[in-house]
Formats: structure tokens, C-alpha cells, sequence
């Protein structure tokens, strides 16, 4: 006698209907692994592409940076303060540049560059390919009419009261630009307070700027409030033309992490600072 035996028994039908169930069972757990297979694979199909698309967005953003910093042609007698610090020259270099302009003398040569700023033999070798001399410089035999047009004497004009005549009689001033100069100056209830305010003045160079410092003057500038760059407040900093909210913010954050400026050209260094409109922006900052 068996005392084992099971007490439960199944039909025939019964236990082809439990093996129905089971086969089913199995058959939904396969698909349930598989699609849990088959999503994993799509998360990593659709991470794999967010990192291609982050790749190809850092290359843009590097194409773009790159576009906006293109160097041109220029000639090495014109570079200001923010020219010169875009090229990578220190503040005592470009000062030795602008004090031996200021001497009314010309660099005609790279030569001459380096011998005047004492820059670096490896950053002039990256700057002078970009050099361009004047064509009387470079080839004294030609253009003798250019060179005479040099040594003409220097008009005496106010530009505050000129006309757009006036100013058509400086080289390199058109009816265009003198249109666009005295709008400039129009927007100013007391004309403009200082030549390096036409640096705003879209299509002016650096050399046509030159050419009308050398033959305008301003008799009576308009006033501007000047605050001190230690004590400004980010309120105070975004009523200064060109400065917006971002760069009140990094001029107050640099300020903060230095402690103080200890003078205007490191405003330079600010992230995102508008360096071409740098000398507009000193005619509204001091330091005590």
C-alpha cells in the first residue's frame, strides 16, 4: 500500500489545460524580457544620438568662436588698447605703441613694431603675417599724391558745430559718414563729450578716427557723470551704453573675487565685455 499517493488527481483534460497555462505563462514572461530588451536598446540609441548632438553643437559653438575672433588686415599704427589686447599684447606693450604715436611718428616696418613694443619674437610671429603697411611705405615710388595728401596742413574744426561740409573736408569723411556722424552727435542734448564716443558710430575705422582727432576738437564736451568702478552699483552699471545685465553681473563678480579694480583696462578681461566700445565706456568710469 502506497501511503504517498497523491490525493489530488487530474483528468486529462485537466492537466493538457495546465499545460496550456503554463506554455502561455511562459510564452508572456518571453515577451515581457524582450521588450524590457528592446527599450533598453532604444535608451541607448536615443542617448548615443543626445551625445552625437552635443558633440555637434560644441563643435558649432567652437566654429563660432572661432568666426568671431577672424583676424584682418590691419595697419599696426592704429592698434588701441582694445586692438592690442584682442592680439595678446600686454598693457605696457601697447602703451610704448600709443606713446611713440603720440610722438607723431610712424611704425613703417615689422622691424619697427618690435622695436617699439619689445613684444615677444613668438606673438609677433603671430600678429605680423596680419600687418598691412601703406602703400608709399611699402613701395615709395608709387601713390606720391597719397603721400603729399599726408602732409597737408590739419583743418581746425569743432565737431559739435559742424556741418555735414565740414566734416566732408577731412580725408577719408564722405557724405555718408558725415550724415552718420552728425546724427550721432544730434542724439546728444550737448553734442558729443568726447572724439572716442565716435568709435559708436557704425563703419568709422580706426584710421578715419585718427584722421578726425588730428582735425576736430570739441570745445565745450558735454558733461557726463563719471562713477567710480569700486563703488558702482549692477543698476548704476547698465546705464552705461553697451553694458547690458550680463556684463553688469561679471564686472561686479570680477570685482568681488579681486576685491577692487586696480585700473579701467582690466575691464578687458570681463567675460563678454564689448571691447571695441571700451573707450566710450571710460568717459563714464573713474577710479578713486
Amino acid at each position: 500500500m502506497n501511503i504517498f499517493k497523491s490525493h489530488i488527481v487530474f483528468s486529462k483534460q485537466q492537466r493538457y489545460g495546465i499545460f496550456i497555462l503554463v506554455l502561455i505563462v511562459g510564452v508572456l514572461q518571453g515577451l515581457y524580457f524582450y521588450t524590457l530588451s528592446i527599450s533598453g536598446e532604444i535608451i541607448q540609441l536615443n542617448q548615443n544620438q543626445l551625445n552625437q548632438l552635443k558633440i555637434v553643437d560644441s563643435l558649432k559653438q567652437l566654429a563660432s568662436k572661432e568666426k568671431s575672433y577672424k583676424v584682418y588686415l590691419f595697419n599696426p599704427n592704429y592698434i588701441t588698447d582694445a586692438k592690442g589686447y584682442q592680439l595678446g599684447m600686454s598693457i605696457v606693450e601697447i602703451d610704448k605703441l600709443l606713446a611713440f604715436r603720440n610722438q607723431n611718428k610712424w611704425v613703417n616696418s615689422i622691424k619697427d613694431f618690435q622695436d617699439v613694443t619689445n613684444v615677444s619674437d613668438s606673438l609677433l610671429a603671430v600678429i605680423s603675417p596680419y600687418f598691412k603697411f601703406p602703400d608709399w611705405v611699402t613701395n615709395p615710388k608709387s601713390n606720391l599724391k597719397r603721400q603729399r595728401n599726408f602732409k597737408k596742413k590739419k583743418l581746425h574744426i569743432d565737431i559739435n558745430k559742424a556741418s555735414a561740409l565740414d566734416l566732408e573736408a577731412i580725408y577719408g569723411i564722405g557724405a555718408t559718414y558725415s550724415k552718420r556722424i552728425i546724427s550721432y552727435r544730434d542724439k546728444f542734448n550737448g553734442g558729443l563729450a568726447s572724439l572716442d564716443e565716435l568709435y559708436a558710430v557704425y563703419g568709422l575705422t580706426e584710421q578715419t578716427i585718427t584722421q578726425i582727432k588730428l582735425d576736430c576738437f570739441i570745445a565745450k564736451p558735454r558733461a557726463i557723470l563719471s562713477l567710480d568702478l569700486n563703488k558702482i552699483t549692477r543698476n548704476e552699471l547698465v546705464k552705461i551704453p553697451f553694458i547690458d545685465y550680463e556684463v553688469a553681473f561679471n564686472i561686479l563678480e570680477y570685482r568681488t573675487l579681486h576685491e577692487k579694480f586696480k585700473n579701467l583696462d582690466e575691464l578687458l578681461r570681463i567675460n563678454s565685455f564689448p571691447i571695441s566700445k571700451f573707450k566710450i565706456i571710460k568717459l563714464y568710469l573713474h577710479l578713486n
